[in-house]
Formats: structure tokens, C-alpha cells, sequence
């Protein structure tokens, strides 16, 4: 109990500083939302009507006064309103978060599958030809940035192909099996993307922790019993190897939301990466920090979840928190 009493004040504490950090972040950047207005719809204010919109959203007041008001209004479930889209932040973020749920989701799912089999069939062959072969070319892929990963797929299957949608994601008011497949073939190149933008991750962990766990005593001692090879790669490898990449898998969603920006710009998706790149460019302060403190909880309850139930993967690691 103390131990859990623990964690929750330290996620507590990651989560105050990392909302500081949210609030700061936005101020610290040159410009303020009237400068939206100035070079965007309402062009030609007057000094007057700034100083009308910047006390409507309460930037004339100092910051400790915006500080202690920002934490008012989270403490009450209230993100204050869009400066760009005229809307409490809290709608926009539900318009949006289901998207980028789908898309990270899809991304992890996909790249964890494939570089789990890639790596049990690069470590089953380890130090043979087509171990260095696919070792090469996942790091290759891992060196590219993921917006030119992207690019290069839009260019192929988009352009010159024209297999596949290059941008934008199903309108939200569709329905039916058209707008199922609609949605569908909207999402598999920024899944694509993300997902080879990832695989060298989970590729070189989980090819890692199946060399590791192939030279292990309980492996020879099962190949010593006569255990069919299968077996043996199934239930003694593979499986003691997929505990690092499980937690990896829950700590890479606060990277793969940060990489969903990139991704979401260059295809233009209407998730929370998207609504990031607009809210800089608008110095949107409410939907940056709200956005940002999304990410921010989204981490922490990952790493929440992964203290909770490795223990319930690995006998060891229940062994010791039980003595």
C-alpha cells in the first residue's frame, strides 16, 4: 500500500510539473493569439480591438494571474475557449482525440506484430546471411526521418500508383459501408507510416531479448529433453523475449504521439497531431496546453499500466514484490 501510495504522488507531481511546463511553453513563444487575428480572418485590428481580444481571452493579465486561472479552470474540467476555432478546448479535443487513438493504435499494433515475427526470424538465424540482411535493413528504414517515410509512400502509392488517398481523413457524418471503406483506405498509409517509422524499435528489442533468452540454460535444457525446435521457439523463447517489447509498447505511446504530428501534417489528418501544428500556428495557448496535457496524462497512464501488470507477466518480477 505504501508502495502504490508512492507511485500515485510521484505521477501526481509529474503531472503538476509537466502542466507548468504546458502553461510556460506557449508564453514563452514570440507572439500571442492576437497575432492570429492579425494576419488571419480579421485582418486590420485596430489597436483597440486587440486590446478587446486579448482581455476576452484574459491575456492581459499577468502571468501568475493567467497561472493561477489556468490551474482554476483544469481543477473544474474547464480548458477555456479555442482562439481559432470560437469553441470550449474540451470539444475540439473530442472531436479530435478519436483519430489520433485510432492511428497510434493501429501504428503500434502493426509495428510491434511485424518486428516481433521479423525478429524471431532474424534471431532464429542469428549470424547467418539473412539475419545481416534484415538487421541492415531495419536499420536503414529506422534512420529515415518518418515525414520522409511518408513522403516517399504518398509519392508511390498515391501519385504515380494512385492505389491509395493521400490526404485528409472520413467525414465524421458518414455512415455505412462506403464510409467504413472511405476510412479505411484513408488511414493505411499514415499507419504505414507511423508503423515503419517504429518497427526498428520493437525489431531490435525484441531480436535483443530472443538472442539473449536462445543462450539461457532453460533453452538448452529443453533442446537436452528432445523438445521439438517449434516448440522451443514458441513457448520458451518467445515468449520470456515479449516482456521488454510489452513495455515498450506502452511507453511508446507518448513518442508515437509526438511522431503522430509529424505524420498528421503530412497527410493532413484530422487528429490531435494536426490540431497541434494549427494551434502553433494560431499561438492557440488553450488547445496547445490542452493537447499537451492529453499526452502528458497519456504517459503517465501508461507507465501506471505497465508497473501494474508486469509483475502479473513475469513470475520474477511478482516474486520479488511479493517478498
Amino acid at each position: 500500500m505504501r508502495g502504490v501510495a508512492a507511485k500515485v504522488g510521484q505521477c501526481a507531481l509529474v503531472v503538476w510539473v509537466a502542466a507548468t511546463v504546458n502553461f510556460a511553453l506557449p508564453h514563452l513563444a514570440p507572439g500571442d493569439p492576437v497575432t492570429y487575428f492579425y494576419i488571419g480572418p480579421l485582418q486590420g485590428l485596430s489597436e483597440e480591438q486587440a486590446a478587446q481580444i486579448r482581455a476576452s481571452y484574459g491575456l492581459d493579465r499577468s502571468i501568475p494571474e493567467q497561472y493561477a486561472a489556468f490551474w482554476a479552470g483544469l481543477l473544474h474540467g474547464d480548458l477555456g475557449i479555442s482562439v481559432q476555432h470560437n469553441r470550449p478546448v474540451t470539444d475540439v479535443l473530442l472531436d479530435r482525440l478519436p483519430w489520433t487513438v485510432v492511428l497510434v493504435g493501429l501504428g503500434i499494433l502493426v509495428a510491434a506484430t511485424l518486428g516481433i515475427l521479423l525478429a524471431a526470424w532474424a534471431a532464429w538465424r542469428r549470424g547467418s546471411r539473412a539475419d545481416r540482411v534484415t538487421v541492415g535493413g531495419v536499420l536503414a528504414l529506422d534512420s529515415m526521418p518518418g515525414f520522409w517515410i511518408g513522403m516517399i509512400l504518398v509519392a508511390v502509392f498515391a501519385v504515380q500508383l494512385g492505389l491509395l488517398p493521400s490526404y485528409g481523413g472520413a467525414p465524421i457524418s458518414g455512415g455505412g459501408i462506403d464510409w467504413y471503406l472511405d476510412a479505411g483506405a484513408r488511414l493505411i498509409l499514415p499507419v504505414a507510416t507511423l508503423a515503419l517509422a517504429m518497427l526498428g524499435e520493437f525489431f531490435l528489442l525484441a531480436r535483443g531479448s530472443m538472442v539473449a533468452a536462445l543462450d539461457e540454460p532453460f533453452v538448452r535444457l529443453a533442446r537436452a529433453k528432445g523438445i521439438a525446435e517449434r516448440r522451443v521457439a514458441l513457448h520458451h523463447v518467445l515468449r520470456n523475449a515479449l516482456l521488454p517489447v510489452y513495455t515498450n509498447v506502452t511507453l511508446a505511446l507518448g513518442a508515437l504521439l509526438s511522431g503522430a504530428v509529424v505524420v498528421e501534417s503530412v497527410f493532413a489528418y484530422p487528429g490531435l497531431g494536426q490540431l497541434i501544428h494549427e494551434a502553433v500556428i494560431a499561438r492557440d495557448y488553450p488547445v496547445l496546453q490542452g493537447v499537451l496535457l492529453i499526452v502528458t496524462i497519456g504517459v503517465v497512464a501508461a507507465n501506471i499500466v505497465a508497473d501494474l501488470t508486469y509483475p502479473l507477466l513475469d513470475p520474477r518480477v511478482r516474486r520479488a514484490v511479493t517478498t
